[in-house]
């Protein structure tokens, strides 16, 4: 807890943003950070509420209200070791996670809960300012060996983790660069790529050598990993994208989100447009761009197609407008149903629910509306509302409709693990073993498309069902 009254002396104070006719100048983080005295008040206002709720919204176990209170005592360091000691990447969970810790915090109850979110983020941002976040590395190698496919929050948390703790790690990107999702799915305004790269260096110090443009299955073959490391986590993406299955959606202004999200993220780090848009340049300017599918990912859309000088930006959701409130005495302490605007909402959007898609307008050859009709939902069931045919006049459709599991063709089809029923590589979250000997798995291609912190959470977890796979104990956290 902070200070055992703070809850009644302060009021809950979240971080602001540059205004909005600033920020789409640009595709640099546009969060302003709080001051010291600030986030002290904030701390205190961390409450000696019995059982800390938090702990259980929060995937990862953040030990919460502990740094909170170390923060209300000006303790930074401790705080950051604290944090630390749960959580290997603060600075990305601080800036891109939804905050299920901050839904579960009992002040939520009042629609008031402790900023958890911004005082993480201004510990690891603080501990990096001060040079304390240092390389871990082992006193000593186990002469064991493991490959970590895929780079992003997952791989990168369950590398770092088996390298501390002894192993030889090398870790196998498909891309140019290390990080998945986080360096090409995440837009640079919600979180900068230099927060990788430094979190790399350190990790090349502790011992992981990261090998980039290696897709195994493809250029690595996945027999020769089996017989050259002692151990192999999988740990790519749900990579898979639903479709949109109407007419008309194989035109070529009806794209993936992912590939749109990607080839800005690519132009920001400073590649050509060969490089970054290898199929041809994909951009929202002077377009009518209609974003389908209400998630973070079609919010990143939206703020992306601005930034590029869309001429409009309509954000479709085929499931009801959410409450704008939820019914806490129904939802607390779980993560609850209702309306999100994000900070890319506002920068403009038409956002509209409970729409069908019906077909794609086609005038020479190319996207030029989209034919849509209103929905109402009963009993689970979806029915069409007769007489509400409307149609959006369109240049750009992205598809953000979500994935449906990792990609089957190269690693998976070479692997041989067994799927689970949804598509997923089956294994538990116990062992996180495979059906192939050796072979273990975590983050969204085992449990399918999930947030950032569940990744590192389950990398962690995986490594040390590794590690005591391969040395028969583990003093690795869970």
């Amino acid at each position: 807890m902070g200070k055992e009254t703070g809850f009644l002396e302060y009021e809950r104070e979240e971080r602001s943003y540059v205004a909005p006719e600033e920020r789409l100048k640009t595709y640099k983080e546009f969060v302003l950070p709080q001051g010291d005295d600030v986030l002290k008040k904030q701390a205190a206002r961390c409450m000696n509420c019995g059982i800390p709720y938090c702990h259980n919204g929060c995937p990862v176990n953040n030990i919460i209200p502990d740094w909170n209170h170390l923060v209300y005592e000006d303790d930074w360091k401790n705080a950051l070791e604290v944090l630390h000691s749960t959580n290997n990447f603060p600075e990305f969970t601080g800036r891109i996670c939804p905050a299920p810790c901050e839904a579960a915090c009992t002040l939520n109850i009042v629609d008031a809960p402790v900023t958890i979110k911004s005082i993480e983020c201004a510990i690891i941002d603080r501990g990096f300012r001060e040079g304390w976040v240092k390389p871990e590395v082992p006193e000593k190698q186990t002469g064991k060996s493991v490959a970590v496919i895929g780079s992003g929050p997952a791989g990168l948390a369950a590398a770092q983790q088996l390298a501390r703790a002894g192993h030889a790690v090398t870790v196998f990107e498909k891309s140019d660069r290390i990080g998945g999702l986080l360096r090409y799915g995440i837009p640079d305004f919600k979180m900068e790529k230099h927060l990788i790269n430094r979190r790399a260096v350190q990790m090349e110090a502790e011992g992981v050598q990261f090998r980039t443009s290696s897709e195994v299955g493809v250029e690595v073959s996945f027999t020769a990993l089996q017989e050259n490391f002692d151990a192999i986590v999988l740990a790519g993406g749900a990579e898979e994208a639903r479709m949109l299955d109407i007419p008309g959606a194989e035109l070529p202004g009806v794209r993936f989100a992912m590939e749109f999200l990607t080839q800005q993220n690519k132009r920001n780090a400073g590649d050509d447009e060969v490089r970054a848009a290898p199929r041809g340049s994909l951009t929202a300017t002077g377009k009518h761009v209609i974003v389908i599918g209400g998630g973070d990912t079609g919010s990143d859309c939206v703020g992306t197609s601005n930034r590029q000088g869309a001429a409009s930006v309509t954000q479709l959701e085929i499931m009801p407008k959410p409450p704008e409130k939820e019914d806490k005495a129904l939802t607390w302490p779980d993560w609850p149903l209702k309306l999100r605007t994000s900070s890319s909402h506002e920068e403009g959007v038409e956002r509209d629910w409970a729409v069908l898609t019906k077909r794609v307008v086609e005038d020479g050859g190319d996207v030029a509306g989209l034919e849509c009709v209103r929905v109402e939902w009963k009993d689970g069931r979806m029915i069409e509302v007769e007489g509400s045919e409307f149609t959006l006049k369109a240049d750009l459709i992205l598809l953000a409709m979500g994935f449906t599991g990792p990609k089957r063709r190269g690693l998976l089809d070479r692997a041989g693990v067994e799927l689970d029923e949804r598509g997923n590589v089956k294994a538990d979250t116990s062992r996180y073993a495979t059906s192939e000997p050796h072979v273990f798995a975590c983050g969204d291609m085992r449990r399918g498309q999930s947030l950032v912190v569940w990744a590192i959470r389950e990398g962690r977890q995986c490594a040390r069902a590794v590690d005591e796979a391969l040395m028969g104990v583990s003093e690795l956290p869970r």
